[in-house]
């Protein structure tokens, strides 16, 4: 064979070595890849051809697949879809993304390795794979009486039920529509998206449970106060100075009262009644007896730092590691670099309704296969014991004085004693949100609620939590009681 034809024939192997190994990459190595890729259209299409499994909201779906008669052969539908649009998240071309949606996903579309002996069965019987049905534990009265009470405001309201830890509603302002980027009109899908995740007040971001966290503001007094009676030094009768501001060390600062009022006309309360009156001064210096190891321990005991999975993710809540007093005597009122999702306030809340044990939150109660059996249910956790039931009695107390006689009237319920505390968070020049936690009834909690409104409030005053708060969160304790 002469030299040119070896060569011919060296190339023509050369390529044909070359196509073998790169079909085998494909096919072998890189194939889990190449189907996970956004952009790969016979996987999209595979994927929309599946059923997926409903979202329930009690009995009512709230989430579906229906059948259609384009390439897709399912449509993604949302009922009720800018009440629940932050539980639910959308599935859309660019995947399932937010909610359940996303973190349910292979629950969801059937690819979860717990469906995997149902798929074996269906690949038997003929029966068409579908997803699994995902069981919420939220109880749509109170979802739409934080909706309502929201109103067109920004901020985000949450309620659990303080014995197990369930969710009972999860609601997040300003909403969108799910159903206008879950179409298969791929231009109208892309707009819609684009102006969702422009626009300025972020209806993407769900404010319960991650974004840009809150300052807590007063209702952080309530952790204080656990800190303080935890420690076996303070009782509610202990007294503190009560004047219209506190002389901080280390600076020329000091620490007022809101409107710069004395908190008493002695310049002394009691823990009681420095918490019925939101005193900051008292609770300032409350910070800086007990401790920045004391404060931030009895913090993590409420979950602060954690990152729970209800299965969406949770930012964790915090408080800043290094404090000198003056930073200290803030973080002790809730201020400085202080920052918390609704849902842990709401965890704090629970946490002292439940004698002190604070537990597990989540958000779906069971997956529900195609047959309507029961795959797995969520049973209850306990988190931590966040303090003895002695000093949850004590704080309940305190709270109680909070709506009966302080600044949490409005959260009052006829017939039902309610505990509760407001709190005006400061985060830039003369303005703050409006915070209220609370439970009810106070001697056998069925519910436990946490609201922030955004700009709800004024710095210089501590009535924006019982004004604008508090009647949100008295909506969502009445609908949860009146069943």
């Amino acid at each position: 064979m002469n030299a040119p034809v070896r060569r011919l024939s060296f190339l023509v192997a050369s390529l044909f070595a070359a196509l073998l190994v790169s079909t085998t990459l494909i096919q072998y190595v890189f194939a889990a890849d190449l189907n996970a890729r956004p952009d790969n259209r016979r996987t999209l299409l595979a994927t929309y051809a599946r059923e997926r499994g409903e979202i329930l909201v009690g009995q009512d779906p709230v989430a579906t697949s229906q059948p259609t008669d384009d390439e897709f052969k399912y449509q993604r539908r949302y009922s009720e879809g800018e009440l629940y649009a932050h539980v639910t998240g959308f599935y859309s071309f660019y995947g399932a993304v937010g909610g359940l949606e996303q973190s349910e996903n292979s629950l969801l579309s059937g690819s979860s390795d717990k469906l995997f002996y149902r798929r074996v069965s269906d690949l038997f019987t003929g029966r068409r794979p579908q997803g699994a049905t995902l069981e919420t534990t939220l109880d749509p009265a109170v979802q739409k009486a934080a909706a309502e009470g929201l109103g067109n405001s920004r901020g985000a309201a949450v309620a659990l039920d303080p014995k197990t830890g369930a969710i009972l509603a999860l609601v997040s302002h300003p909403t969108f529509d799910p159903n206008s980027v879950a179409g298969h009109d791929l231009g109208a899908v892309e707009k819609n998206y684009q102006e969702l995740n422009t626009a300025e007040d972020r209806p993407l971001v769900d404010r319960a449970i991650a974004g840009d966290l809150y300052p807590p503001g007063s209702v952080f007094k309530v952790v204080t106060a656990a800190a303080a009676l935890s420690s076996g030094d303070y009782t509610a009768d202990s007294t503190l100075p009560g004047g219209a501001s506190l002389d901080l060390p280390q600076t020329t600062a000091d620490l007022p009262n809101f409107g710069d009022r004395p908190c008493s006309s002695t310049g002394e309360v009691t823990l009681k009644q420095a918490l019925v009156v939101s005193c900051n001064p008292a609770f300032g210096q409350l910070g800086m007896d007990i401790g920045a190891d004391a404060l931030r321990e009895q913090a993590a005991k409420f979950g602060f730092g954690d990152a729970p999975s209800i299965p969406m993710q949770v930012t964790p809540s915090s408080v800043p590691a290094e404090l000198n007093e003056p930073q200290l005597a803030q973080s002790a009122i809730g201020q400085y670099d202080v920052r918390v999702t609704p849902l842990q306030m709401a965890m704090v809340a629970a946490g002292v309704a439940n004698d002190g044990v604070v537990m597990q939150p989540y958000l779906v109660q069971s997956v529900i296969g195609s047959d309507l059996s029961v795959i797995e249910s969520t049973e209850p956790h306990e988190l931590s014991q966040a303090v003895t039931p002695e000093v949850a009695d004590t704080l309940t107390d305190m709270m109680t004085a909070v709506v009966d006689e302080g600044s949490g009237t409005r959260a009052q319920i006829s017939g039902t004693t309610v505990a509760g505390k407001t709190g005006t968070a400061e985060h830039g020049s003369g303005r703050a949100h409006a915070w209220f936690i609370s439970f009810a009834p106070a001697d056998d909690p069925q519910i436990a609620v946490a609201v922030v409104v955004e700009d709800g409030g004024e710095a210089s005053s501590e009535t924006g939590g019982g004004i604008v708060a508090a009647p949100i969160a008295k909506a969502m304790m009445e609908a949860r009681l009146n069943q």
